[in-house]
C-alpha cells in the first residue's frame, strides 16, 4: 500500500466515526468535572455504546496499522472512558466500609489453614517451653527478656505475682500508658516479623511463633508453681485473646507469602507472590487494628477490671466479637481474588 493509500484510508475511517469520538470526549470530561452521577440520561446511554465503539475502533486502527497519531488519540479517549465506566466511584470511607464489612473478613475465612497452623505453632512453643521450665526455672531467662518479665520470674513470691495480677500495686493511668505502649510496640514487633519475614520460605514466621508460644508456655509455668496458673490465665485474658489472635493473623500472612515462594505451581515465584499478597496485605491490616485494640485492652482494661469473671468475660467476649466479624460478614460478596479478582 502506497503512503498516499494509507493516509486516505485513514482520513477516511477518522471521518466516518470522529463525530462519535468527539461526543463521548464530551461526556468523558463531563463526567470527570461533575461525577457520573450528575450524567443526563441520554449522555449515560451515549457513554456506554460510544466507549464500546471507541475501543472498537481503536482495535481496527492497531490491526490495519493506522495513522499513530489516531491510534494514540483513540487509546487516550479509551483510557479516559475506561476510568468513568469501570473505576470505583467510592471515596475513602465507602472504600473502608467495603474492606471491613466484606473484603477483610473473606480474606480471613480464605487464610483458615494458615491461620490454624500460626495458632498450632504458637501452641507448640507453649507446651514445650511450660514443660522446660517445670523441670528446671532458669530456662525461663532464656525464653523471657529481663524488661518483659519486671520482677516476674521464679524468684518471684506468690504474694507477688498475686499483688501483679489482681492490681493491688495499683498503677496511675500515665503510667498505664506507657506501660501499654511499651506492650504493644512489643507485639506489633512479633507480628509485623512474623508477616514481613515470612517471605523467606516461612521459616522465620514459624520460629517468632513458636518463640512467642514459649514466653507465654514459661509465665505459666511459673504462675503454675506458685498455685496462681488460673489467675494468671484469667489476667492475661482480658487482652491475649485479641493480641494472640492478631499475631496468628498476621503471621499466617506472613506463612502464605512464604508457601507461594515454595510452591509457586504453575505461576511465576514473582506472580505466585503477588497473588498470595492480595489476602496476606490485608490480613496485616487486620492484625494491625485488633492489636490497636489489644494495647488498650492490655494498658488500660486489664487493669481496671480486676475480677477474675469479668477479666474472662472482657477477653472472650472480645475474641467472639472478632470471630463473628470473620465468619458472618461479607457472605454473598465476590468470590475468592484468584476467582474474581482482588479487591480493595
Amino acid at each position: 500500500m502506497s503512503a498516499t493509500s494509507g493516509s486516505i484510508r485513514s482520513t477516511r475511517f477518522r471521518d466516518e466515526r470522529e463525530a462519535g469520538w468527539k461526543r463521548l470526549a464530551e461526556i468523558v470530561e463531563a463526567a470527570e468535572k461533575r461525577g457520573l452521577s450528575r450524567l443526563s440520561f441520554d449522555d449515560a446511554r451515549d457513554l456506554v455504546m460510544l466507549y464500546r465503539q471507541a475501543v472498537n475502533s481503536l482495535s481496527v486502527a492497531r490491526e490495519i496499522s493506522l495513522d499513530a497519531a489516531v491510534v494514540r488519540y483513540l487509546e487516550s479517549l479509551c483510557a479516559r472512558a475506561y476510568l468513568v465506566v469501570y473505576a470505583p466511584r467510592e471515596g475513602l470511607r465507602g472504600l473502608l466500609a467495603r474492606f471491613f464489612a466484606r473484603s477483610a473478613p473473606q480474606a480471613v475465612r480464605r487464610s483458615f489453614v494458615p491461620i490454624l497452623v500460626s495458632f498450632a505453632l504458637m501452641g507448640l512453643g507453649g507446651l514445650a517451653a511450660y514443660l522446660l521450665t517445670n523441670a528446671d526455672s532458669t530456662w525461663f531467662y532464656a525464653f523471657v527478656p529481663g524488661d518483659l518479665a519486671a520482677g516476674r520470674g521464679p524468684g518471684a513470691s506468690a504474694e507477688a505475682l498475686r499483688r501483679v495480677i489482681y492490681g493491688e500495686d495499683r498503677q496511675p493511668l500515665g503510667e498505664l500508658g506507657a506501660f501499654a505502649t511499651y506492650l504493644f510496640s512489643h507485639n506489633t514487633k512479633v507480628a509485623l516479623f512474623a508477616f514481613a519475614l515470612g517471605v523467606v520460605f516461612c521459616v522465620p514466621s514459624v520460629l517468632l511463633l513458636i518463640y512467642n508460644g514459649a514466653m507465654l508456655g514459661t509465665f505459666v509455668s511459673v504462675h503454675a508453681e506458685k498455685g496462681l496458673a488460673l489467675d494468671f490465665m484469667g489476667w492475661v485474658t482480658i487482652h491475649g485473646v485479641t493480641e494472640l489472635s492478631a499475631i496468628a493473623i498476621a503471621s499466617a500472612g506472613g506463612l502464605t507469602l512464604g508457601y507461594a515462594m515454595l510452591f509457586p505451581g504453575l505461576r511465576s515465584r514473582a506472580a505466585a507472590l503477588r497473588h498470595a499478597g492480595r489476602d496476606a496485605a490485608k490480613l496485616a491490616v487486620v492484625a494491625a487494628v485488633m492489636l490497636v485494640a489489644a494495647g488498650i485492652l492490655e494498658g488500660v482494661g486489664r487493669q481496671l477490671v480486676t475480677d477474675f469473671w469479668a477479666r474472662l468475660a472482657v477477653g472472650w467476649g472480645a475474641g467472639l466479637g472478632w470471630l463473628g466479624w470473620f465468619v458472618l460478614a461479607g457472605r454473598g460478596g465476590p468470590g475468592p481474588a484468584g476467582a474474581g479478582g482482588a479487591e480493595a
